[in-house]
């Protein structure tokens, strides 16, 4: 909790207020104080109780309202001595649209105004509680549309986005000037076209949207019994002008021409054709929008992505690339524009891609690699074997080293691997790597973004991997495909290079890094569905399971704020990880780097 929340508490805490004893009929004649002065008061009273919340995020918030309300003659924000104010109304309104936005309007706790009247005798306290509970919905929408509901490293040590979470006095003390309350809350939801497709897609699946109101038949069929071939019964006739069938000899009888208008209804609106009328064809009859509603798992896959789109920068950058893990895609958006795409080859399901944002600053022509700790333990040493035994001369058998181009350095000199005791030398300690060659792994260039994960992006020798449809090969960097079109992209954007400089660098450099002129923001995101243009969805399959433990914790199955144990991110992924095969270990390698 900020010093100052805590310090705004303690004196509040200290020396509670009480209200004058003339203050019990505010703006009576001969009362001390206004009905407006009394609200406050109490409000303060009420922030003043014993502090019992327990989580960090709940104590900055009261600090934060402590703090704004303590200010002397401090304008109420959503009541006055008359009641709820327009701008109480407009905020409560707009909270109340949160599940239109993937949020939850009923974790948002509204004050029930219902019956209020002036001249009752707790009227004060009844808006000094609006007051508060207003304030204290609109400090946790603010968070939850800034993606405050789940943490999303206690899903996944591979979630690690950096969340911009709103601070909660900016927020009081902004929205307290705010012409448009309303519009303010809505600007801390992503702004992001495809978050707004979700957001129109999510509410035509849940029945409404502009179809529903633009659907609305004239004429509607009651409840009734079920209309079949052969009934007859006065809705009949409704269900002819409902379905501009001509009236025949008996507008009442239920007859071929009815049954097949009533098939093809059915049809349109994505229904068994059995030709009759029960309650389910009624609802459609009567609200032909439902047709488009979806089932809970569709809806569920929406609100899952949409709340991924709260963990990327609100602005993501006028120039930017994003690596998208589950459609094994790279793309360079320039002004909201796609100007280049690429596929990519992303992380095996036990050496994941993490997820994050960071900022690319070096592009490395004719890179070394460096290989990490786990390659060097689990795919190098175990083939350092022993050349025989006594009588054979002993010795090690280190070609692996020879046949891959790999070379040793120990405490800043070259160490030829055959030299070295390897029952003795922890291989941990050795500097391994590969020098910039035709037989790299990181191919002829890579692109640096610092980042604690260690990854980045880069060329490959192994071209082939890009044209299967499931490209999860690596250990976690991402390989992409035409990376010299990348780099054309990248270094004419910041650099100014023409396509001819890039090329021949490409091509000839060695070890060259050059280093940007503004640094180029990455978005490695996981989304596992999109909404098009024409309004259809587009899905990509779960590679990691994220999506079941969003699931989990956005919508039951455990307690939303509960980490998973080290135990259960074992399982998954020891659940996923291929059997070791043999074969050639740097082969092998290389593909999974």
């Amino acid at each position: 909790m900020r010093p100052i929340y805590s310090l705004a508490l303690t004196l509040l805490l200290a020396a509670p207020l009480s209200l004058p004893a003339s203050a019990a009929e505010p703006d009576a004649p001969g009362a001390l104080i206004t009905r407006a002065e009394a609200i406050r008061m109490a409000v303060q009273n009420r922030l003043a109780g014993k502090f019992t919340v327990t989580t960090e995020h709940n104590k900055d918030e009261k600090g934060a309202l402590v703090e704004y309300y303590s200010v002397p003659d401090q304008k109420l924000l959503w009541v006055d001595q008359n009641g709820l104010t327009d701008r109480g109304k407009a905020v409560i309104a707009e909270i109340k649209e949160a599940d239109d936005y993937g949020l939850r309007a009923a974790d948002y706790e509204m004050p029930d105004m219902a019956g209020f009247s002036l001249d009752a005798a707790n009227a004060t306290e009844q808006l000094a509680d609006a007051e508060i509970k207003i304030s204290y919905a609109v400090l946790d929408y603010t968070y939850d549309a800034r993606g405050g509901r789940i943490e999303p490293q206690r899903i996944s040590k591979n979630l690690d986005p950096t969340l911009a979470l709103p601070d909660p006095l900016q927020v009081i003390e902004s929205i307290a000037f705010r012409s448009d309350p309303a519009a303010y809350l809505r600007s801390f939801q992503p702004q992001q076209p495809q978050f707004d497709l979700l957001r129109k897609k999510l509410i035509a699946l849940r029945g409404g949207g502009d179809s529903a109101e633009a659907e609305k038949p004239e004429v509607k069929i009651p409840d009734g019994p079920l209309l079949k071939l052969g009934i007859v019964d006065p809705q009949v006739a409704l269900l002819r002008t409902r379905l501009d069938v001509p009236e025949g000899q008996n507008p009442h009888l239920y007859d071929e021409a009815v049954l097949e208008a009533v098939r093809q209804f059915q049809v349109d609106h994505n229904t068994a054709p059995d030709g009759v009328v029960g309650s389910g064809t009624r609802r459609l009859l009567n609200q032909p929008h439902l047709r488009n509603m979806g089932s809970p798992a569709q809806i569920n896959a929406i609100l899952i992505n949409m709340e991924r789109w709260r963990w990327l920068p609100h602005d993501l950058g006028a120039f930017y690339v994003n690596v998208n893990i589950p459609e094994f895609t790279l793309r360079v958006v320039k002004e909201d524009e796609t100007i280049h795409t690429a596929r990519v080859v992303v992380g095996k399901t036990d050496t994941q891609t993490p997820i994050f944002s960071n900022e690319m600053k070096t592009v490395v022509f004719g890179p070394y690699w460096n290989v990490p700790t786990s390659i060097k333990v689990e795919e190098i040493r175990p083939y350092v074997r022993q050349n025989g035994g006594f009588f054979f001369g002993g010795g090690w058998n280190t070609s692996v080293f020879q046949r891959h181009n790999l070379r040793i350095k120990y405490g800043g000199r070259e160490v030829d691997p055959a030299s070295l005791d390897w029952n003795r030398v922890d291989i941990r300690n050795l500097h391994l790597y590969q020098p910039p060659g035709p037989g790299n792994v990181l191919g002829q260039v890579k692109f640096m973004f610092p980042n604690k994960h260690d990854v980045y992006m880069h060329d490959t020798p192994q071209k082939h991997l890009f044209a299967k449809q499931v490209r999860a090969e690596s250990h976690g960097c991402m390989r992409v495909q035409n990376p010299d079109q990348l780099a054309t992209v990248i270094m004419s954007h910041d650099k100014g290079w023409s396509q001819a400089r890039t090329l021949s660098a490409f091509e000839n450099s060695y070890d060259q890094h050059v280093a940007l002129n503004g640094n180029i923001p990455v978005h490695i995101t996981y989304f596992t569905l999109r909404v098009n243009e024409d309004g259809s969805i587009t899905t990509f399959n779960d590679l990691y399971g994220h999506d079941g433990r969003m699931s989990a914790a956005l919508f039951g199955g455990r307690n939303r704020f509960t980490e998973p144990s080290e135990d259960e991110f074992l399982t998954q992924s020891i659940s996923q990880r291929p059997p070791r095969r043999g074969g050639n270990p740097i082969a092998d390698m290389i593909s999974g780097f």
